[in-house]
């Protein structure tokens, strides 16, 4: 049986919001949340319960020592709704800054690998 990685085991978790829109970077910002989490690299969390004052989903993302906002286009959704909810103190990554297009930027494995190597720096220096 293979061991699961976890990113979550403190009491403070790391946690990524992904845009997850309907556009194709919106897409790859959600996959490369999922696959950040699958590597243990933090936790992809509820962007929509930040939104919608969810207490629990606020709660938590207070408590969390490192909080990263993926945008797949520059509308930044994820970012405004993060700073709509109160949150100041939080890494960015928007894939248009990496060259996706919107509207011309499939999923596939690589753009999500690509992705995901910027992202997963902005938790290299948490234990």
């Amino acid at each position: 049986m293979s061991e699961k990685k976890s990113c979550c085991c403190s009491a403070a978790p790391k946690l990524l919001f992904a845009c997850s829109g309907g556009a194709d970077v919106g897409a790859l910002a959600d996959q490369v949340a999922r696959k950040l989490t699958a590597d243990g690299v933090a936790k992809m969390f509820c962007l929509a319960g930040i939104g919608g004052r969810v207490s629990g989903i606020l709660k938590t993302t207070e408590a969390a020592s490192k909080i990263v906002a993926i945008d797949g286009c520059p509308l930044n959704c994820a970012r405004k709704s993060l700073e709509e909810a109160g949150f100041t103190d939080f890494g960015h990554v928007q894939l248009a800054d990496l060259g996706f297009k919107k509207g011309e930027s499939p999923v596939t494995e690589e753009r999500v690998m690509t992705a995901a190597m910027a992202v997963a720096p902005h938790f290299a220096n948490l234990s």
